[in-house]
């Protein structure tokens, strides 16, 4: 059940972030990410509401501290994609959210078998090639500009990676209204961190509108992550989530036809390859 509802949340996830890529090709990216996630926290409120549950202060408080790792890791993607750095950013957030939520994992006293240790060397390796755009297309950038966009795609995944370790820390019984706190906090961080960088957040077009589907996928998607760990390790369900670019990559192959490059066809037989591994040892 762990690695079903894990793929599930990776595939929803792929699917929000091709949604919403292609959406920021018309409009404002920051935009379309503040009707995400307004979209996200009016989705989760009345599906809490309905659904119930006994959340607690500190489950708030998770659910806070994951939407700062949110709304923080949304705004420093963005603002690496606008500058055109997404063959640097993108690969090193995803290996980030990877990476981080399996830290905490074993700090907390995970121990995962040998067969999830083969599927994380093969997933993070995976990710980034899958993430990465070729050579050719990068172009040569400036020494300064490439550092930027390591920090920024360190940051992203940071901020990924403490949204998942966070949630994991969420309990069954609090319900869903700690990710309507997660989708709230988030919102104001893309706000806040676009009126610092001189960005536009509000929607002032129809376009970004369409942002909302993109929302609706991303909190399928949190919700499918959050039920994963109540039925499983963090370390197994993080992996497994991470793997959404290969989603991404596939969707745009599939639906606008884009090549698959030799080196993105190889990350995603290993990211096969770590969802047998993973899923076999769960």
């Amino acid at each position: 059940m762990t690695s079903l509802l894990a793929l599930l949340g990776a595939f929803s996830y792929g699917l929000s972030d091709f949604v919403g890529g292609l959406t920021s090709r018309r409009t404002s990216p920051w935009a379309v990410a503040f009707v995400a996630s307004v979209t996200g926290g009016l989705l989760t409120l009345g599906l809490g509401l309905v659904l119930g549950g006994e959340p607690t202060t500190v489950h708030f408080l998770w659910g806070a501290v994951g939407g700062i790792g949110n709304g923080f890791g949304t705004a420093f993607l963005y603002r690496g994609l606008s500058g055109g750095r997404m063959g640097v950013v993108a690969p090193i957030s995803g290996v980030g959210a990877a990476l981080v939520p399996v830290v905490v994992g074993l700090a907390t006293g995970e121990r995962p078998n040998a067969l999830v240790w083969l599927g994380i060397a093969a997933a993070l390796p995976g990710i980034w090639l899958v993430a990465r755009e070729p050579v050719a297309k990068m172009g040569v950038q400036p020494a300064e500009r490439n550092l930027t966009a390591v920090l920024d795609g360190a940051l992203a995944g940071l901020g990924f990676g403490s949204l998942f370790a966070a949630l994991a820390q969420i309990p069954d019984e609090a319900g869903l209204l700690p990710l309507t706190v997660n989708q709230v906090v988030a919102c104001a961080m893309v706000a806040v961190v676009a009126t610092a960088v001189g960005r536009p957040w509000v929607p002032r077009e129809p376009m970004a509108l369409v942002g909302a589907v993109s929302g609706v996928l991303g909190a399928a998607a949190t919700i499918a992550f959050l039920l994963a760990t109540h039925h499983g390790d963090l370390t197994v369900a993080a992996i497994l989530a991470s793997l959404y670019p290969a989603f991404t990559i596939l969707l745009a192959a599939t639906v606008l036809r884009e090549h698959i490059h030799r080196s993105q066809g190889v990350g995603l037989a290993l990211c096969v390859v770590a969802v047998a591994l993973v899923a076999g040892a769960s």
